[in-house]
């Protein structure tokens, strides 16, 4: 397993990271889900980003470090989860997904999910 990076924070701890990447997958279902760094970035920038989880393994960490400032910005929540691996799986995918982006819809059965896992990245925050 690669060296987690210190700027990789906050990094979710294995409960929360279970949590985060069922969130993941069921929003992959649902259609509210936008893979890689690009796309989240895109939704991010759109406004469409409920939160955006990203893996504190990509290599380099570079790629991604642009989201939290964007995050910050745009006031979204944003997470670290140990491996892009487990997240591309999440992701519906079989290559490993360095970041994505859970999107926002009105409607939506995951909206009382979504909520829960913001408060818990927040509370990492503090």
């Amino acid at each position: 397993m690669d060296e987690i990076s210190p700027r990789a924070y906050p990094l979710a701890g294995s409960t929360l990271t279970t949590r985060i990447l069922n969130l993941v997958q069921q929003a992959y279902s649902y259609g509210q889900l936008k893979k890689g760094a690009n796309e989240s970035t895109k939704s991010l920038n759109r406004g469409l980003s409920e939160f955006i989880v990203m893996a504190a393994d990509a290599q380099p960490l570079e790629i991604l470090l642009h989201l939290p400032l964007l995050c910050e910005d745009k006031n979204v929540p944003y997470v670290f989860v140990r491996s892009k691996q487990a997240l591309g799986r999440a992701c519906g995918v079989s290559r490993p997904v360095v970041a994505c982006s859970i999107t926002i819809n009105e409607g939506s059965q995951l909206k009382s999910q979504i909520k829960s896992i913001q408060q818990e990245i927040e509370r990492l925050l503090v």
